[in-house]
């Protein structure tokens, strides 16, 4: 490399650390907001001091300060933080390995079978987290499913993967919609559209804490393996050319990504256009790098997630479904990438 393409490398990894860094703050601002928003907002100093009484803290702070900040907002919170997040990182996984930028992380059918899985439990009378554990199961088992099928189809693997994965999300939403029209009117087929719609309105440190594990275990391997995304933008006969296990590193790559999106579709149900729409933004800011795109895909998307819930809670007397919220502001965003691309 020249002295001068040394140069524009140092300034564009500068500006690339300096931006990442101040998208953490507006994170951190954007956390220490969504403790004020509410039917009961709580200042900072509340916030500091809820935390400190399961510390030892003896002050002055009021009994449902405490409660509030540990039953309601704190779990609340970091599950928008962690599911905007997997999203975000899924979508960004997925837009690469298959080369479209129009590509979210329920290509492969994780969200239906999370759906079927959830619906399912509901219909038989499940507690909260047998549901979460059968949202799980059926997007881990769906994408199984889609994988396995596209091994044995005569196409590429990527078109296999595509095909395989909408027919199994077909499958899925006739499930759903089947359980749906048996499901009794008055009680339970309310509680599966509620679940359905996405919330977060129930959840729990418990919930969240049963969540988080494959959450952080698909986040760490795939920035573990971030940079290997870059390869998989390749043609294949390009890649394998270069001698590049294209095959190995996709399984890792799905994996990864199921695991992100089943947790997150487990703990909050269906949050749509995150995974779509974050990356996008984050490729603006940082460019098509995957080394850097994959940290600013998820600390955008956990910022994104946390003001739409912020949102969503607080636009009307009544808090709206967080998933029509994020669909509200996906759609406009979705049409404007088709008209991007029909211009290009």
């Amino acid at each position: 490399m020249s002295h001068r393409e040394v140069q524009n490398e140092a300034a564009r990894r500068r500006y690339y650390y300096i931006l990442l860094f101040g998208m953490l703050i507006l994170l951190s601002g954007i956390i220490l907001f969504s403790f004020w928003v509410g039917y009961y907002p709580l200042s900072p100093s509340q916030v500091v001091k809820a935390f400190l009484s399961r510390l030892g803290y003896e002050g002055e702070i009021l009994p449902q300060a405490v409660t509030i900040f540990w039953s309601i907002r704190l779990p609340r919170i970091l599950s928008a933080v962690f599911i905007g997040a997997s999203l975000s990182v899924a979508g960004s996984a997925y837009q690469g390995m298959f080369r479209n930028p129009l590509v979210s992380p329920d290509i492969l059918g994780v969200s239906s079978g999370a759906s079927l899985g959830a619906a399912f439990a509901i219909l038989n009378g499940a507690s909260n987290w047998m549901v979460q554990i059968s949202a799980f199961a059926g997007g881990i088992a769906a994408v199984a499913a889609s994988y396995l099928i596209s091994r044995r189809s005569a196409h590429t693997q990527t078109l296999s993967l595509v095909l395989t994965g909408s027919m199994i999300m077909s499958l899925c939403n006739a499930g759903v919609t089947m359980i749906k029209y048996v499901a009794d009117p008055n009680d339970v087929l309310q509680q599966i559209t509620f679940w359905l719609m996405g919330s977060l309105t129930k959840t729990s440190l418990d919930a969240f804490c049963w969540s988080v594990l494959p959450m952080m275990a698909g986040l760490v391997l795939i920035f573990l393996f971030r940079w290997q995304i870059n390869l998989l933008t390749l043609d294949e006969e390009e890649a394998k050319s270069l001698g590049i296990h294209i095959r190995r590193y996709r399984l890792i790559f799905i994996t990864a990504s199921t695991l992100l999106s089943a947790s997150a579709v487990c703990l909050g149900g269906l949050i749509g256009w995150v995974g779509l729409m974050i990356p996008h933004l984050a490729r603006a800011l940082v460019g098509a790098d995957y080394g850097r795109l994959i940290p600013a895909s998820a600390i955008l998307g956990a910022g994104y997630l946390v003001l739409m819930d912020d949102i969503a809670r607080s636009v009307l007397s009544m808090e709206l479904p967080l998933g029509v919220v994020t669909s509200i502001m996906g759609a406009p965003f979705f049409i404007y990438l088709i008209i991007k691309r029909k211009e290009q």
